[in-house]
């Protein structure tokens, strides 16, 4: 069974963190939704949250994707904490998925992933990297790395991920079952 680590920081965009998680276990991933501190958390947009665990607790385990939803003060958070930066380029020097939407596109900017790579973002997230090539897409891969505009993109970003993880077939069945 595939395994993924989606952070969750005060401010995060709950739409995006929620979305992701359950679009994922629709599709049999088993999912960890860890926050940076213990306890719940508040998002963006003053939905609380009851992180599956911590950072700390999580970084135990070793997981096939690294999944970063967006919002502020979250994203901000998430680029201000040398835990995430390094688990983000670990991760991806070891081949693994990384993936982020809306803003914390910036959080793999920051941490120098996204260096002459195709990424998109959150409209002006990714200004202040001029080494990124910034692409228009709603979705945007580039080798393992995954990143995707806003809430309003969420589910494409998801259901993007379910298909790089278990398949076409798995991606139909789930977004099936979503009625879309």
């Amino acid at each position: 069974m595939h395994s993924v680590l989606v952070l969750f920081a005060n401010g995060s965009e709950e739409l995006e963190a929620i979305t992701i998680v359950n679009i994922l276990r629709r599709a049999g991933v088993s999912v960890t939704l860890a926050g940076l501190e213990a306890g719940p958390l508040r998002g963006s947009r003053q939905t609380v949250l009851l992180p599956d665990t911590t950072l700390d607790a999580a970084m135990s385990q070793s997981y096939d994707m690294l999944v970063l939803p967006g919002g502020q003060p979250g994203t901000n958070h998430l680029k201000a904490d040398a835990r995430v930066l390094k688990l983000a380029k670990e991760m991806y020097r070891d081949g693994r998925y990384v993936c982020a939407i809306c803003a914390a596109p910036s959080v793999l900017a920051t941490a120098g992933l996204l260096d002459g790579k195709h990424a998109t973002s959150f409209p002006g997230a990714l200004d202040p990297f001029p080494r990124v090539q910034r692409q228009p897409q709603a979705v945007v891969e580039d080798g393992k790395l995954i990143t995707s505009r806003g809430p309003g993109t969420a589910m494409d970003f998801a259901l993007t991920l379910v298909e790089r993880l278990c398949g076409h077939a798995k991606r139909t069945e789930v977004e099936t079952g979503l009625v879309r």
